[in-house]
């Protein structure tokens, strides 16, 4: 089976930052062990997988470990590879996933997805995180995800995970953050998710959610910019839609072809 495939650099407007996505596109589904190896073989973040449907396109993602439910850096360059190589001249795409109907649209160079909000609350904080993080944070919530809230940027610039503890707790990744010390961004975080094979995700649309109503609330904007401060850095520009949260950002292909599986 031959498959088209591209890799496309999310949340960034530059090559070799932001987040590497792969986004295949098989004419029907192969076996599900075929796309884990597919995602593996890749050694990136994410693997999307799309095959159309009558009113969009039916969505996967999985990492080089698991399957996963919702992926936001994957999802915007899928997006990015239809309108730009694909010839998808719609400015909104429907993608229909295992986290429900996503949809995603282009106003100029930036790409906006609608995605579920999530709302973290605060939780006992694991002696796992502590011990894996090498740093306590001031406060610790959960949806999905734990989100470890620190004082400073600096603190979370800092961290040094020990991801053979973290990977202890399982089913969870780990969002870090604190205030931006810069006035162009209104917070940092960074991306830990060891369970799934990604020791540190470059940079995480779907952790924007929790982000997104967290900060919201906290700096009492509904309009915020995210920097996920990872060796590559990128940039997500949020809106807090109450039980929607828009992720934002911009694209660019590093390369296309074909794999023959």
């Amino acid at each position: 089976m031959k498959i088209p495939m591209y890799q496309v650099d999310a949340f960034t407007d530059r090559l070799f930052h932001g987040n590497p996505a792969a986004v295949c596109f098989p004419e029907q589904w192969p076996d599900h062990s075929v796309m884990h190896r597919i995602a593996a073989e890749n050694n990136l973040s994410e693997t999307a997988f799309a095959v159309p449907m009558e009113d969009g396109y039916h969505l996967r993602w999985f990492t080089p470990e698991v399957e996963v439910e919702l992926c936001g850096h994957a999802t915007l360059a899928t997006a990015h590879v239809l309108m730009t190589h694909k010839g998808v001249t719609n400015d909104t795409i429907k993608f229909h996933t295992k986290s429900g109907l996503l949809t995603v649209t282009k106003k100029e160079d930036l790409y906006s997805m609608d995605l579920p909000a999530r709302f973290p609350q605060a939780v006992d904080v694991p002696s796992d995180l502590v011990d894996g993080l090498q740093a306590t944070p001031k406060l610790v919530l959960k949806d999905m995800n734990y989100l470890a809230v620190f004082e400073t940027e600096k603190e979370v610039r800092q961290l040094k995970p020990r991801f053979r503890i973290l990977s202890r707790i399982t089913y969870a990744g780990f969002i870090c953050t604190a205030p931006s010390q810069d006035e162009k961004y209104d917070f940092v975080s960074r991306y830990f998710a060891p369970y799934a094979g990604i020791n540190e995700d470059p940079v995480t649309g779907s952790a924007h959610t929790t982000l997104t109503t967290y900060w919201s609330k906290k700096l009492n904007k509904k309009e915020l910019v995210g920097h996920q401060i990872s060796r590559r850095g990128g940039v997500v520009y949020c809106r807090d839609k109450g039980g929607r949260t828009e992720i934002s950002g911009k694209a660019v292909t590093f390369f296309t072809g074909e794999i023959d599986v």
